[in-house]
């Protein structure tokens, strides 16, 4: 975050708020008894990275709140190595699932092949952007909240009745995560008078990725991609634009 003098209340709540939808969201699939400790490494090693850097995004935003500036860009160094983990992880992640056929079953898993990475990327592309403008207080927070909000799909997927959205399951467990910069148009426009162009520049490309995610993944470079990322794997045994079938009761 940014070396901000004044941060409205806005600014404070949103990224606790966004925080706890995210606990809720896997600590629901841990009480339901659909996921457990007992998971590869791998799998430890995303929630620790992911949970510690939005757990450093709520720390950043309460620092430029109280205007703990040389703290603030210590810990500015940190979430930029967390972040650079993050794209790694949300890689090799997704190849490791699909290639393993562990695809949720409301997904294509050619389509999650393409689609989830490409929600990585432009969350790294809005968290860089958000550093390059950290001179730039209203730029840099509205930008780190829209990074977070790209990436937010895997908390809402296990929020929402994701078997009832198919086919656009994934489009709208991301697009649920536009609520909270759509909430920050909303406060802009009533304090302000207008909408900072900051939060078209992440939402925009948020909702053009999605576009872009479904093009690719029915394309020929579609296929391709899964044929060579699942060929050898049990993932080969599943046709990449089909849903998988749901796992027995």
């Amino acid at each position: 975050m940014s070396d901000s003098t004044k941060v409205s209340s806005f600014f404070r709540i949103t990224p606790i708020l966004m925080a706890v939808t995210i606990v809720l969201g896997f600590s629901m699939q841990l009480a339901m008894g659909r996921s457990s400790f007992s998971a590869r490494p791998l799998v430890h090693i995303h929630a620790i990275i992911f949970m510690g850097w939005v757990a450093l995004f709520v720390i950043q935003s309460r620092l430029a709140a109280s205007g703990s500036k040389a703290l603030h860009r210590k810990l500015g160094q940190i979430g930029a190595g967390l972040s650079a983990l993050l794209v790694i992880l949300g890689f090799w992640i997704t190849i490791d699932v699909v290639q393993r056929g562990l695809t949720p079953f409301f997904f294509q898993p050619q389509h999650f092949l393409i689609a989830n990475p490409l929600t990585v990327l432009v969350f790294a592309a809005l968290t860089a952007a958000a550093i390059r403008f950290r001179r730039h207080p209203d730029w840099h927070m509205r930008l780190h909240i829209c990074a977070l909000a790209g990436i937010m799909g895997p908390a809402f997927g296990r929020l929402l009745p994701m078997p009832f959205l198919i086919p656009y399951a994934f489009e709208i467990a991301v697009i649920f995560g536009l609520i909270f910069p759509a909430a920050g148009m909303i406060r802009d426009w009533r304090t302000e008078g207008r909408i900072h162009q900051a939060w078209w520049s992440g939402v925009v490309p948020i909702l053009l990725i999605l576009l872009a995610a479904t093009f690719l993944a029915q394309s020929s470079l579609g296929n391709a991609a899964y044929r060579a990322v699942t060929e050898g794997h049990p993932g080969s045994r599943l046709p990449g634009l089909d849903f998988p079938p749901p796992p027995a009761l």
